[in-house]
């Protein structure tokens, strides 16, 4: 199968491409990572009139009609400008809802879709194999938290809540990827089978944002890493031109276009396999991708002065979110072999 966008995709990913070139996101990102949500929360806003969140909710909810290739184009944007704030947890969030409310119980999108849809609610979502901690919660309006969906006591079934507050925030290894733990109790907005449903239709969205956006990370660290070694010389001739950096930049570009059509053809079924082959190989892609940038870059690197490490920081994270790369491997072997 070849994957070709259609005129109307290539034309919202050049505007989402424009928009965000236009936004100065290593900004925002830095800003973010300290705490201070203004910068993101404006670009956040900027995404909404894009309709970036209304791609994973159906035209019944005001949504764009759930479509995942879109999805999968715009959160490899964001992955390519490293655009910060829980944007995986949101496209989780808004599918979880909408399932909820094909199941036969809307009270849960009735209340909270409209503002996550325009923008205005910034929403996280936390679930069992999350272990414990949700994303960016201190930047969030709400956080929404699945329990009792894995390892669920026979006769009991999972609860969604809505956090009354959270923990003392921690660091990751993205600086701008920031957990806590979500406070106890909490309004109850959901439980028993239908949510069942809905938390499985959450994972299988959230894998494939994840999978897109850790393809874009790839592709722009593969980029600035290209640009830069056609510049740095040694022996006066440019670094690029030997040939242990040019396999190395091979191998990477082979991982970055062997990832991307699993993602689009994940996009296309959004079968559980399919979806973690992506995820698998996209987190692996953007990983091998961080290790070539950081090693041809040599000492500069590592300094978080420079923008490459925006990036570098948020392959890792991306890699093991929402599916760890064994997880991902034991599941495509699950559904295939």
């Amino acid at each position: 199968m070849r994957f070709l966008p259609t005129a109307e995709q290539r034309d919202f990913t050049r505007s989402l491409d424009a928009l965000l070139s236009a936004s100065d996101t290593p900004s925002a990102v830095r800003a973010w990572s300290a705490g201070d949500h203004g910068p993101g929360r404006a670009l956040w806003a900027r995404l909404a009139d894009a309709g970036v969140f209304a791609l994973a909710a159906p035209e019944a909810q005001d949504g764009m009609g759930r479509l995942p290739v879109e999805l999968a184009l715009a959160h490899r944007e964001l992955g390519r400008h490293a655009v910060p704030g829980p944007l995986v947890e949101t496209a989780a969030a808004t599918a979880l809802l909408s399932h909820l409310a094909d199941a036969g119980d809307p009270a849960p999108a009735k209340r909270l879709l409209p503002g996550l849809l325009t923008g205005e609610t910034v929403v996280t979502l936390g679930v069992p194999e999350g272990g414990g901690y949700v994303l960016d919660a201190e930047g969030a309006d709400v956080v929404l938290v699945v329990t009792g969906a894995d390892g669920a006591a026979p006769g009991s079934g999972p609860e969604l809540r809505l956090a009354p507050g959270h923990g003392p925030v921690h660091p990751s290894l993205d600086p701008a990827r920031r957990l806590a733990r979500p406070g106890p109790g909490g309004e109850l907005l959901a439980a028993g089978p239908p949510l069942a449903g809905a938390v499985g239709c959450a994972v299988r969205w959230a894998r494939l944002a994840a999978a897109a956006q850790a393809v874009g990370v790839a592709e722009e660290l593969l980029r600035r890493t290209v640009a830069y070694v056609k510049q740095r010389t040694q022996f006066g001739v440019p670094i690029g031109s030997f040939q242990a950096v040019k396999h190395r930049l091979a191998d990477t570009l082979l991982a970055v276009e062997f990832a991307r059509p699993l993602v689009y053809g994940a996009a296309l079924t959004l079968a559980p396999g399919d979806l973690a082959a992506a995820k698998a190989a996209a987190g692996e892609a953007a990983y091998t991708a961080a290790r070539a940038a950081l090693q041809l870059h040599g000492a500069i690197g590592y300094t978080e002065e420079l923008d490459l490490s925006l990036w570098l920081r948020k392959a890792r994270p991306l890699r093991d979110a929402w599916g760890t790369p064994a997880r991902c491997r034991a599941e495509v072997l699950a559904a295939y072999v």
